[in-house]
């Protein structure tokens, strides 16, 4: 007899079952008995734990519900991306790529029925998009009624609502993503409509820039860890969330390579190994995975944090909160870069703007702006001394 096994999640750990038990037997009749229209509940509950994630795969696999599959003209666009897309693909995406197409999703689909698929509370999301009155949500169609023409209105919508080109791209891709899978997973057959799908040219707006006064200025307004971010944006070529992610056993300040825990680092550098994404961490990979090197006022920076700090072994996180975790850059922004920006009459103010005003400073006085920045700095530090 062949035993097949569904797993499931009792009292804090995991009981096996076989289908000729009793409770396979009604899983099976509950089978016979399944409306193919309705797949229920997803069964990812958190998006916050790598656990959540495998318990979530684990659970479609063994299910019921991952075991039928219904004909290509009843699988409806909404419950496919519920049941399949959300927990077999967006799932293994780190927490930036899975909070994107969570966003992103509420334009295709009503964001009642996205907050179910990701578990979210609605009670308690601080994001609470509601539907939009006449808006062409697809989620009713069957995937083989989602035609380009289909997207193409969707897309129409949100540029004639005042959404971005960039945006509307974004919901493109995602529903591009969404009929991909379909196609792997065998729901769907034909080509993508969403590829069908021409966009308008992206008219990117520039960045803009700081005066060599106003970045004087904004630094005087900072403290720490708004200030220590925005001379890493400057001084570096680290991303904000590389910044954040940095532990004291990838930095070396002295003048000879050293080991430091298992890993040898070259002389005044930075190991780039790991980020933290709002407040998620990941392993930095491929080419981003790499050693940068530390400037002579960066270095100076570095010291004054481990003068002051109560974590400073190696484990611990270059900028740490109170408690010692990891900053996260998007409160920083919101809670200081931001109203900093506004009292100095820079509504635009942001990490890339720092990061652009340095690149054109640089072009425009060479060397004289690191001398600038040291002698500011510097001096600022002295003044606070006395």
């Amino acid at each position: 007899m062949e035993i097949q096994s569904n797993a499931g999640h009792g009292s804090g750990s995991w009981n096996r079952r076989s289908d000729d038990s009793p409770a396979g037997s009604k899983l099976r009749e509950d089978e016979r008995g399944t409306d193919p229209a309705c797949y229920g509940e997803p069964g990812l509950k958190s998006f916050d734990t790598h656990i959540a994630l495998r318990v979530s795969r684990r659970q479609r696999r063994d299910s019921d519900l991952a075991r039928y599959r219904p004909p290509l003209s009843a699988a409806t666009f909404a419950d496919f991306v519920e049941v399949h897309f959300i927990p077999e693909f967006v799932a293994t995406k780190r927490y930036s790529g899975r909070a994107h197409f969570q966003a992103i999703l509420k334009y295709v689909l009503p964001p009642e029925r996205v907050a179910r698929a990701f578990g979210a509370n609605r009670a308690n999301s601080r994001n609470r998009l509601t539907a939009i009155l006449g808006w062409p949500y697809i989620d009713h169609l069957k995937l083989l009624e989602i035609t380009p023409e289909v997207i193409h209105d969707l897309i129409s919508a949100a540029l004639v609502g005042g959404y971005s080109i960039q945006t509307a791209t974004h919901i493109r891709n995602v529903v591009r993503s969404i009929f991909s899978h379909a196609a792997r997973t065998g729901f769907y057959e034909g080509e993508n409509p969403a590829t069908m799908v021409t966009m308008p040219p992206m008219a990117r707006k520039q960045t803009a820039t700081l005066t060599l006064g106003q970045l004087k200025n904004l630094l005087q307004s900072m403290r720490y860890p708004e200030r220590e971010v925005a001379l890493w944006v400057m001084l570096t070529e680290m991303s904000v969330a590389e910044i954040c992610g940095l532990q004291w056993r990838h930095v070396n300040t002295s003048k000879i390579g050293q080991m430091i825990g298992e890993e040898f680092i070259p002389a005044r550098s930075i190991a780039v190994r790991i980020q933290s994404y709002r407040g998620e961490l990941s392993l930095v990979t491929g080419k981003r995975r790499r050693f940068t090197r530390i400037p002579e006022l960066l270095g100076s920076v570095l010291y004054e944090i481990r003068s002051k700090s109560r974590f400073t072994m190696l484990d611990d996180f270059v900028l740490a909160s109170r408690n010692g975790a990891p900053i996260r850059a998007e409160n920083i922004s919101a809670r200081r870069l931001k109203p900093i920006g506004r009292s100095l009459n820079l509504p635009s103010l942001s990490w890339s703007v720092l990061n652009q005003t340095v690149i054109n400073l640089r072009s425009q006085i060479g060397r004289t702006f690191d001398e600038e920045l040291k002698s500011f700095l510097f001096h600022r530090n002295r003044a606070g001394a006395r």
